[in-house]
């Protein structure tokens, strides 16, 4: 069994209960997309890191410059840089995806301003953990950008790729599409719509593949790595479960605050 398979078939039921997690069937309105978005934005921005951290590992970012080792796993990650960072918004601009994903969520009326604050004790020099701190979010989304830098910070290419490539499932944009579709207002949301379809266009069969290969070529075959690597994504995986939780909470708990207000009017 190659190394990918044995990672993939000891995460297979933790990676069940996320793609099969109880908030996709639970998102039924707008209102529940906005609850969801304010939390997964975190995710949004975190996974920018990650790539970025396996740019500065895998391919040459300093100089003088150095042929790589793996030249087919460099331009895989640096194609998804390009794309991530510097991608065409709907009205024609070049911005990140975590910039138009932002752009979505002002559109749709989606808060902000926790991910603002983040960014701005970031901006004002702070480390990542002094400005998790100071920005006191919610614990699963501490936890889960704790866990992302704190990867990045062990510098072990293995680690970041296992939690790149197994610890992210991708939200289901068929469902959300869905719900925009059944709006009165979907043109008022055509910036959530056009992201969502950028990511089904870049999600081709090039991606997932190389993926793999990127995995086995850090790993080496080295069974002490294949284990910590199987950890990494094993966690990645625990705490996107636990961040979905939250969520789920959230929109639990609004939709009965509603239900209340509407049976005393």
């Amino acid at each position: 069994m190659n190394t990918a398979k044995e990672i993939e078939k000891e995460i297979a039921p933790i990676r069940a209960d996320v793609t099969n997690h109880t908030l996709y069937s639970t998102i039924n309105s707008v209102e529940d997309v906005k609850l969801f978005m304010q939390t997964h934005v975190f995710a949004v921005w975190d996974f920018m890191s990650m790539v970025k951290a396996l740019q500065n590992q895998l391919t040459c970012t300093t100089t003088p410059w150095q042929p790589v080792k793996n030249a087919k796993v460099a331009r895989f990650i640096n194609e998804i840089v390009v794309e991530e960072e510097t991608d065409t918004d709907i009205e024609g601009n070049i911005k990140s995806h975590f910039e138009m994903y932002l752009s979505a969520m002002e559109q749709i009326g989606a808060e902000t301003t926790s991910i603002a604050e983040l960014l701005d004790h970031l901006n004002a020099g702070k480390s990542i953990f002094e400005a998790l701190n100071d920005t006191k979010l919610p614990k699963p989304i501490y936890d889960f950008l704790h866990f992302t830098f704190s990867l990045i910070q062990t510098n072990e290419p293995h680690k970041i790729a296992a939690a790149f490539t197994f610890g992210r499932e991708d939200l289901i944009p068929d469902m959300f599409l869905q719900i925009i579709k059944e709006t009165k207002n979907e043109e008022n949301y055509n910036k959530l719509t056009y992201y969502l379809q950028r990511h089904i266009d870049l999600d081709g069969d090039e991606h997932g593949p190389l993926a793999l290969m990127m995995i086995e070529e850090l790993c080496e075959g080295n069974p002490i790595k294949i284990k910590q690597a199987k950890e990494a994504s094993l966690k990645a995986l625990e705490l996107r479960n636990k961040l979905w939780n939250h969520v789920l909470n959230q929109i639990i708990n609004a939709n009965s605050i509603k239900k209340t207000a509407l049976e005393s009017a």
